[in-house]
């Protein structure tokens, strides 16, 4: 029997990300790890692997209980090996030697195809040396799986493959996953847990249903914290009037009943914690609006690769105000590429067969952030690009989540969450009419999430959006198109598209 426990556990990093966490994860538990941006998951992650330190507490495992630690980042000794070479790093030089049949085992397990089994990881997609870091620590016969964002750079159909090995491989040895993907978290796991600063919350349930709890929870603290400030208050109320008579009576038993009073109300207030508030950045959207109905007209367009090869076509294409659409399609069947056809022609980029109504603002956002320069500082980012000054900048980061110090550090040294976070501010103050998001959820929390779907919803904002986070999806989505043999098509729902790459 394999377990992981956590004794007091907490971690300190400038603030208290979390504390007093008492947690075991044993055979066939598969916890989902979650808290906003920079709230400790991955720093637990390490530590449990023996990688870093807790601030608080102690980590204590199984005897002999092999861990096997899938980080978000692809190690910079490896980016030179190739993919089979990644997988034998996860051997050590015996098992090298005698056992080298599980590396063909592993590279089969994950699907690896032959053309890429002999390619360096720096030349792979995200996705595969995602997949590349996993069968690396596969192969090593782990006895418990850390997993921290496994979902990252992966294409949905990997996702869902991804889901069904943790399921059916990982079943029975305990696993902990980080991730910010609701959908994933759903399909993966049988507990929860929530770090907090404060009083961190576990559940025996999947996501969703953990959530709901978690809720409930927060609900209940603070109608009782709301009693309790009350009563507080009424007793020091007393204890004032008590006080009053008491010195104006000169009677000692009523001054002894006012400082008994007192005592109890700051007995109250003494015990009372902060209620959580999520931590994640605010996200907040625009719309300048627009008197067009029709924002967007398509007719014969092809859409193709940059050296010209045609990937899809699309046949008649009118959008609306109002509409949010989501394109959905396997992966390499041109998404990225509409998108950027479309980015091109709303731009002012003559594209025959596209028009685009004369008063449309796009606000565009790729899935790298590459409209964001990696050189510049977040303040020197926005505070060129719009006329606003200094200070209004500086406010605006710290409403982004930018602490001072972080405003002028280099954009290349953010986390892919802070750069996720700097993009959407800047598609805020271009205040568009019309929203072009290649994976705008990609590193972006819970807590993020669940806001730029509530913006996006609470301003109605006409959008076309690529996603692969199924949640986000259903949350804004009024119309569905899939790229289908070679041709987009509309759909009434996204279900028989999900299920045809193998979602359950």
């Amino acid at each position: 029997m394999g377990s992981i426990s956590l004794r007091n556990a907490g971690i300190v990093a400038g603030s208290t990300l979390f504390q007093n966490l008492d947690l075991v994860v044993a055979d066939g538990d598969r916890l989902g790890l979650v808290a906003g941006n920079g709230g400790g998951k991955t720093t637990l992650l390490r530590a449990i692997a023996g990688g870093a330190e807790l601030s608080t507490g102690e980590i204590v495992t199984s005897r002999g209980l092999k861990v096997g630690h899938v980080e978000q980042d692809v190690p910079a000794n490896l980016l030179d090996k190739t993919f089979r070479e990644t997988i034998a790093s996860g051997l050590n030089a015996e098992e090298r030697r005698d056992e080298s049949w599980r590396i063909d085992i592993a590279l089969d397990e994950f699907e690896v195809p032959e053309r890429l089994r002999e390619r360096a990881l720096a030349a792979l997609s995200g996705g595969w040396q995602r997949m590349a870091l996993l069968a690396r620590v596969w192969v090593g016969q782990p006895d418990a799986l850390l997993l921290d964002e496994p979902t990252n750079h992966l294409d949905l159909e990997r996702i869902l493959a991804l889901e069904n090995w943790i399921n059916l491989a990982a079943r029975n040895m305990p696993v902990i996953i980080a991730s910010h993907d609701r959908s994933f978290l759903n399909a993966t796991t049988n507990r929860t847990v929530f770090l907090r600063p404060g009083v961190s919350r576990v559940f025996a349930l999947p996501f969703s249903l953990a959530r709901q709890a978690l809720v409930e929870i927060d609900v209940a603290d603070a109608v009782q914290q709301e009693k309790e400030h009350k009563e507080a208050r009424r007793l020091r109320r007393n204890a004032g009037e008590l006080y009053n008579v008491g010195i104006n009576s000169g009677s000692d038993l009523l001054l002894t009943k006012a400082r008994q009073l007192k005592a109890r109300a700051a007995a109250i207030e003494d015990r009372q914690k902060d209620l959580h508030k999520e931590r994640s950045a605010d996200i907040r959207l625009t719309n300048r609006g627009t008197h067009a109905k029709v924002l967007l007209s398509l007719e014969d367009v092809p859409v193709a690769t940059p050296v010209g090869e045609v990937l899809f076509r699309i046949g008649k294409l009118h959008v609306f105000q109002g509409d949010r659409i989501v394109v959905l399609g396997a992966n390499g069947t041109g998404k990225t590429q509409f998108m950027r056809l479309l980015h091109k022609a709303m731009c002012g980029e003559e594209s025959s067969g596209i028009r685009v109504t004369p008063s449309l603002v796009v606000g565009y956002a790729d899935q790298a952030m590459s409209q964001i320069p990696d050189r510049e500082t977040p303040l020197a980012f926005i505070g060129s690009r719009f006329d606003i000054g200094d200070q209004r900048v500086k406010s605006l980061l710290a409403g982004a989540g930018f602490a001072i110090e972080k405003q002028e550090r280099p954009i290349a040294e953010l986390s892919m969450g802070q750069r996720s976070r700097l993009g959407l501010l800047a598609l805020r103050l271009t205040e568009p009419n019309f929203y072009l998001l290649d994976e705008p959820t990609n590193h972006v929390d819970i807590a993020g999430q669940e806001r730029l779907e509530a913006e996006i919803l609470e301003h109605e904002a006409s959008c076309i959006v690529v996603s692969h986070d199924r949640a986000f999806v259903r949350a804004i989505a009024t119309r569905y198109l899939v790229i289908e043999r070679r041709r987009l098509v509309e759909i009434d729902e996204p279900d028989g598209f999900y299920e045809s790459l193998g979602a359950a």
